[in-house]
């Protein structure tokens, strides 16, 4: 099956550049890499130029404009313009372990999407990994394993027999689409993101709850597709879970009432990108 990997991106042109480094590193490359730019500048546009001719792939960007935080649009707009059967979602700060990718091929299956997570690099660790140090996946790597959305030492090397083991066993853990992976025509039904949810927070686990509402189950990843987030200042609410921010009160109406499919989506995008 041909996978797209998506890109999403703002203003870390530094960050970017050692992102793509690892993509390209994969033992299995995507089909194609959509950079989704969330209103960068043109830092940011040349890092994109310069991979398009290194990474061995076809890479594309798509820019919207800088309208505050857009996450959900962002990420829609580049689903929209991918040709993948199967899509793998990251984060422009993410950097990949080479097996990444053919991880989440491996345990990807009809009727599910995957949730991975993250090795939370720490502050000197990610100046390390700006300045081009190779990734650490291991139980002494430098990072943060006490953080609440964090990856715990006890799974911060890869073990694929361990990972297929896991991903049979009852779902658990956070959602964040920093690491998730989606049958492309499983987005397009349930309409992708929900681009009412502006600013940070819950539009992707809206957008899983949805998924799970229309019998899509959810499989975690453990031992396998690691990546390590490099640290950065958050743009987090003190408390992520408080239900009377607005994206939170979409979220929980969309659990209380099943909704299966948004209204304002994919769709609205499909059209920009027919080719």
């Amino acid at each position: 099956m041909k996978v797209s990997l998506i890109v999403i991106t703002y203003n870390w042109p530094e960050a970017l550049d050692r992102v793509l480094a690892s993509v390209a590193a994969q033992t299995r490359l995507p089909d194609e890499v959509i950079v989704a730019d969330d209103g960068s500048g043109d830092s940011t546009r040349v890092v994109v130029e310069q991979w398009t001719q290194w990474l061995g792939c076809p890479v594309r960007h798509i820019w919207q404009d800088d309208l505050g935080f857009r996450a959900a649009r962002c990420r829609n707009r580049g689903i929209a313009a991918s040709h993948g059967d199967y899509i793998v979602l990251i984060d422009g700060d993410m950097l990949l372990h080479p097996a990444f990718l053919a991880d989440h091929l491996a345990l990807a299956g009809r009727g599910l999407f995957l949730q991975g997570g993250r090795l939370k690099a720490t502050a000197a660790e990610t100046a390390r990994l700006l300045a081009g140090g190779r990734p650490v996946f291991a139980p002494w790597s430098a990072a943060d394993f006490h953080a609440f959305d964090g990856t715990r030492r006890h799974y911060a090397f890869r073990a694929p027999r361990l990972a297929r083991w896991k991903a049979r066993q009852q779902r658990g853990g956070r959602v964040m689409s920093c690491n998730m992976s989606f049958w492309r025509d499983d987005l397009l039904r349930v309409n992708g993101f929900d681009e009412r949810m502006e600013g940070y927070g819950a539009e992707d686990r809206e957008l899983a709850a949805r998924l799970e509402n229309a019998g899509v189950r959810r499989r975690q990843l453990k031992w396998a597709a690691l990546a390590v987030h490099l640290e950065h200042a958050s743009r987090a609410q003190p408390d992520v879970d408080d239900m009377s921010l607005p994206n939170n009160r979409l979220f929980r109406a969309t659990v209380e009432q099943r909704i299966a499919r948004c209204e304002r989506g994919i769709a609205d995008h499909l059209a920009d990108f027919l080719d």
